[in-house]
């Protein structure tokens, strides 16, 4: 985890103390969230707060090694892919990306430390991110 200013209590928390590998989820408002996973419920409305502006606040705090995509996300919602792969870009540091099956997208969501829900309403507009080594 590195700090860049999350007022969100629940994200802060959770990202301090990822470790090497503890994978993190953002997604829309429509993602299932396993109950053995904990939930940042941030949804105010349709729209609010939207995955991207989500996705960028939570980048900027962890360290990145591996984002997870749902493979769906190529043909049902090409403009957020570009987002996200512009700012794995700016990251400027080696970053895998995978694509899956939404199915096991969702799957995986079990094994997340939390997944964070926004009010994002475009199709499958979901992520899991592999916390990176500090050092």
């Amino acid at each position: 985890m590195k700090k860049n200013g999350i007022i969100n209590a629940d994200i802060s928390r959770v990202l301090s103390y990822m470790g090497h590998t503890d994978t993190l989820a953002v997604g829309d408002c429509g993602l299932p969230i396993p109950d053995e996973t904990e939930r940042i419920d941030l949804a105010l409305k349709p729209g609010v707060p939207s995955f991207m502006e989500t996705l960028k606040e939570v980048a900027k705090d962890m360290k990145i090694e591996k984002v997870v995509l749902a493979e769906e996300i190529r043909e049902k919602n090409p403009e957020v892919l570009m987002e996200v792969l512009a700012l794995v870009d700016e990251m400027g540091e080696a970053c895998e990306i995978e694509y899956v099956p939404h199915t096991e997208l969702k799957a995986r969501t079990k094994t997340c430390k939390a997944v964070i829900r926004t009010g994002e309403t475009t199709p499958y507009a979901n992520i899991i991110l592999q916390s990176a080594c500090l050092f």
